[in-house]
């Protein structure tokens, strides 16, 4: 008879049977970190941090005034700068905007991550934004953390109109629309009704609102037609379109267009990055808002 002779299966078989824990826990930790660096390999060659795109979004609007068809907003947030985000990147994402020709600019807050002094960088190059209607701007919680007066007093000095809990009509031609800004809803006092205060009746509602997650609570006012909001950075790493980490009020609502209860909400990846120096499956963006009647 023909002596036996094993096969790879079973050499294979054979040999992790005949290890030690010792030995397979070394096996096992060899290769979770292998596979660590490879995951990071593979993020940092595929990291798309800094490669701006423009992101088109076509917002249908019920009653909509005729001289209002067509009417763009431009939307920046999370900016972030320093020490990750160079001024660069606010110079590049400032000059799509413009190439974009909005009629409206409108900044969503966290301008600043640990150096609130460089909103004085900062500030004067977001005030380059050029809109035919403007430039207004919310706060965010960073903006918060790191001296809400030193950020106020950079935008404002820069001419940049913050909105907290207010608003403003914006006209073209005989029609109106109105732009109401919140105060931070992490660690401001945010007033939908002090922001809407004054507003003219039947005229569509702008809302700029850092965080996204408070939509549920603003679309039962009724009166909103768009509410813009950043604050979650899409999680900056995604995989199969998952998140790998949001913040506090952007859990519920992390990227991109909704729905909510009749109310647009539209949550903007933003330009920066904090914490983790890359973006995977998910570029930093300038967003562009259509206004159509529905």
């Amino acid at each position: 008879m023909d002596e036996y002779q094993p096969t790879l299966r079973d050499r294979i078989q054979g040999y992790f049977m005949s290890l030690t824990r010792r030995d397979f826990l070394k096996i096992s930790g060899a290769a979770i970190a292998a596979g660590l660096t490879s995951a990071v390999v593979f993020l940092g060659v595929n990291d798309e941090k800094g490669e701006l795109v423009v992101k088109r979004i076509t917002i249908p609007v019920e009653n909509l005034h005729p001289d209002l068809e067509g009417f763009k907003i431009v939307q920046l947030t999370d900016i972030h700068i320093y020490p990750i985000t160079p001024i660069e990147v606010a110079v590049e994402a400032v000059a799509i905007a413009n190439s974009l020709k909005p009629d409206l600019a409108v900044l969503t807050g966290d301008y600043v991550w640990r150096d609130g002094e460089a909103i004085f960088e900062l500030a004067p190059v977001l005030a380059g934004l050029n809109a035919s209607q403007g430039l207004y701007a919310i706060i965010g919680n960073h903006d918060i953390w790191e001296g809400l007066e030193i950020s106020l007093t950079g935008l404002r000095e820069a001419g940049i109109p913050v909105l907290m809990n207010q608003g403003l009509t914006i006209t073209a031609g005989t029609g109106a629309l109105y732009l109401a800004g919140l105060d931070d809803g992490m660690s401001g006092q945010p007033d939908l009704e002090a922001a809407l205060e004054g507003m003219p009746a039947e005229a569509p509602v702008v809302l700029l609102m850092h965080e996204p997650d408070p939509a549920d609570e603003y679309s039962l006012d009724g009166r909103i037609s768009l509410q813009l909001s950043g604050h979650t950075h899409g999680g900056q790493v995604r995989v199969r379109d998952m998140p790998m980490v949001l913040p506090p009020l952007g859990r519920k609502y992390d990227l991109g267009l909704y729905n909510v209860n009749g109310m647009w909400l539209y949550v903007s990846p933003g330009i920066g990055e904090i914490s983790v120096p890359l973006r995977y499956n998910c570029p930093p963006e300038v967003s562009e808002f259509t206004l159509v009647r529905a």
